[in-house]
């Protein structure tokens, strides 16, 4: 029984199916999509946050997706125990080829278990956007609701040559 129960261990490990760290793999989709030569902008929020559930409402997220066709969105779910994707798809977003939507996997909003970093930077708030281009952040706006026109001049601002 021990030999069976090594060889299938040995076999689960040689092939790679050893499950990844979920908030690692996460956190390396981001990576990866900020090295982008296009603009990326990131964006933090939770379902139950009010400023998050007001910028959808406002529909200031899928008139800016939709307006920059070639700048990617990237929205991570944090602190939350609820899906996103519903909450965004009554939204009128998550369909479009510009978008990608993920779920972090440590629901926690208790201080000291929370995420409070990512791709080591601190993230104290909900809703937070980050704008990338070339792997380098551009801007940040940490703290509260994105105000659509400035967001709009940041991802103009971050297409141009620096």
């Amino acid at each position: 029984m021990k030999q069976l129960f090594w060889l299938v261990a040995s076999l689960t490990v040689s092939s790679g199916l050893v499950a990844a760290d979920p908030a690692a793999a996460i956190e390396e989709r981001v990576a990866q999509a900020v090295q982008s030569p296009k603009v990326t902008v990131v964006h933090f929020w939770a379902t139950w946050c009010d400023n998050c559930r007001t910028e959808l409402k406002s529909g200031g997220w899928k008139k800016i997706v939709e307006a920059n066709p070639e700048v990617n969105f990237v929205f991570v779910t944090v602190r939350d125990t609820k899906p996103g994707a519903p909450v965004l798809a009554t939204h009128d977003l998550g369909g479009q080829k510009n978008f990608l939507n993920l779920q972090h996997p440590n629901p926690s909003q208790i201080k000291g278990e929370e995420l409070a970093s990512f791709l080591g930077l601190r993230l104290g708030w909900v809703p937070a956007t980050w704008v990338y281009r070339d792997g380098k952040q551009r801007y940040a706006i940490n703290y509260g609701q994105t105000r659509f026109e400035m967001l709009q001049q940041m991802i103009a601002e971050s297409s141009r040559d620096w």
